[in-house]
């Protein structure tokens, strides 16, 4: 009779051999995403699909190629909404702005931009500071998906009360029913925020430099990754980032123990802002 460990070995087994197919049969490298979140995710496929093993899953994941985006679905961060931590956004007017207004072009690499309410709250900011026009925000994930609804910019009219609150908490200067059209259950954001919003696929897995720019934000991202993973993805925000750019992580997340670590100054402990110093 198999014992719970022998079960636990054999799920962790199988848990690898998926992740190894994946990226043999069709290159997406999950290997160094934290290992709490690959069980919980697909923890989360197995149920829904009803397979009776992770086994099972495997066979559906390498032969049918709309169970295997499905399953590229299911490992896409997109828990996001509109001024997600308005103290972030208040402090960024506050200490980060400034700065930007000294530059006569921006380049913004919004990366793991999920659906896009992330990029519209940024795209809100700059339009509010008088950067929008001066600037190209590149929103970019790996998820072709979200990059769709990410463009088309149409949301929940439910999230609105709360969308609205964030806004206002993070020091925004007008209403923020001005940059949203009602349309029966949804809302679309005014297309004026998209016009130099620039939408990519992009892996931070496997993907090299993507622009050289004065603001890179990825926030709550690198949290589903393990150490190795994530300086891996900090020294190719380092590459991608001008000496004097600004660095915006998620408030769980630090470039303390990271190889880029010496080569910045921290802006804003709390809200994870850091500016690069040193080439």
């Amino acid at each position: 009779m198999k014992s719970d460990s022998d079960n636990t070995l054999r799920e962790k087994i199988e848990i690898d051999l998926l992740i190894e197919a994946v990226n043999r049969f069709y290159g997406y490298d999950f290997s160094n995403y934290s290992k709490a979140h690959i069980k919980r995710r697909m923890m989360v496929f197995l149920a829904k699909h009803r397979f009776e093993s992770i086994s099972e899953m495997q066979h559906h994941v390498l032969h049918n190629p709309q169970v295997f985006e499905d399953f590229l679905n299911n490992f896409s961060i997109n828990v996001t909404e509109m001024f997600r931590d308005p103290g972030f956004y208040s402090e960024f007017r506050k200490h980060i702005i400034p700065t930007l207004k000294t530059y006569p072009y921006l380049k913004i690499w919004i990366a793991g931009c999920a659906t896009g309410e992330e990029v519209y709250s940024f795209a809100i900011m700059l339009k509010e500071e008088g950067l929008l026009s001066r600037s190209t925000i590149y929103a970019t994930d790996f998820n072709s998906e979200a990059l769709q609804k990410a463009g088309k910019a149409i949301y929940s009219i439910d999230t609105i009360k709360s969308y609205t609150a964030n806004y206002q908490k993070s020091g925004g200067k007008s209403s923020f029913s001005d940059y949203y059209m009602a349309n029966y259950n949804s809302v679309i954001i005014d297309k004026s925020l998209k016009v130099n919003v620039v939408f990519a696929e992009h892996n931070l897995v496997t993907d090299g430099v993507f622009t050289e720019a004065n603001l890179i934000v990825c926030r709550n991202v690198l949290i589903y990754f393990n150490r190795e993973l994530q300086d891996k993805v900090l020294a190719l925000f380092n590459d991608s980032l001008i000496t004097g750019g600004f660095l915006a992580l998620g408030t769980k997340e630090t470039i303390q123990f990271s190889t880029i670590a010496n080569k910045y100054s921290i802006v804003s402990k709390e809200n994870k802002i850091y500016k690069k110093s040193i080439i």
